[in-house]
């Protein structure tokens, strides 16, 4: 008999977020689905990784575990220490808002993808759009057809899969778009400056942000449109067409002496 598949979840709403339970569920029609989730909140912890303090890891279920790390940590405590077989697939979320454009770059979700990525495990991340109060069936759904499909076919090389599900009923989703990152803008209050009743300046990152441009093939413009956006995010940044425009900087920048050195 062939075993089934094992999935590591994770997020970076922490481990009793309803969005992690809600693809637990819907993952473990697919196989194994082991947990490992931080203990809190950890929004916007992007790809940070605990180098300085022992982490702790808490088992709350057979299959569900908590720890007082990152999103980060978390796919390396379960991948290194936790599971007893390396998992054929990694998600992250269902996040409680969406990770578009730039966000990549900020997410504990997306990051937690990343790490799976970087430790050559085919890894998911998904968001959920909304404002408040959040439906899941929708995330739900389309990350167990989405997984199903990976975990027969796999990914690409060092490439993940960043998945936004627009704030819609099931039965309202107008389909799925490949697409590519767009663009967010913010506004000009992004930084909010206060004084504490010490008298004292403190300053709130995190104003209002505008959404992008609703730009076809972009990620914006099709969750604005009312589709899931599914796009593949490759972890080189290298931007190669610029290595040719930048290689007459090589011999400015050299130090004196340093150009005849092989």
């Amino acid at each position: 008999m062939t075993s089934k598949p094992k999935i590591l979840v994770s997020n970076d709403d922490g481990v009793h977020s309803e969005g992690i339970k809600r693809l637990a569920h819907a993952l473990r029609a697919l196989g194994e689905v082991i947990v490992v989730a931080p203990d809190g909140e950890q929004n916007a912890a992007s790809h940070a990784i605990t180098l300085h303090k022992p982490l702790r890891v808490t088992r709350l279920a057979d299959d569900v575990f908590s720890t007082s790390g990152t999103p980060t940590d978390c796919i390396n405590l379960g991948v290194i220490t936790i599971m007893k077989e390396r998992p054929a697939l990694i998600v992250s979320g269902i996040n409680k808002g969406e990770n578009l454009a730039d966000d990549v770059t900020y997410s504990g979700t997306v990051s937690a993808a990343m790490e799976g990525t970087l430790l050559g495990i085919p890894s998911i991340a998904i968001s959920q759009a909304g404002d408040g109060a959040f439906r899941f069936d929708a995330a739900a759904d389309v990350a167990a057809r989405l997984a199903a499909l990976v975990l027969e076919h796999g990914l690409p090389r060092d490439t993940l899969l960043n998945v936004n599900v627009p704030d819609l009923d099931p039965s309202e989703v107008r389909g799925v778009k490949i697409t590519r990152l767009g663009r967010r803008s913010y506004d000009a209050n992004a930084i909010i400056e206060n004084v504490d009743p010490r008298g004292r300046k403190y300053y709130w990152i995190g104003g209002n942000r505008d959404f992008g441009a609703d730009v076809e093939g972009t990620d914006f413009g099709a969750v604005h449109a009312g589709y899931v956006s599914v796009t593949p995010v490759h972890l080189d940044l290298t931007n190669y067409g610029a290595l040719d425009a930048l290689a007459a900087w090589e011999a400015r920048l050299s130090p004196p002496g340093g150009r005849s050195r092989g």
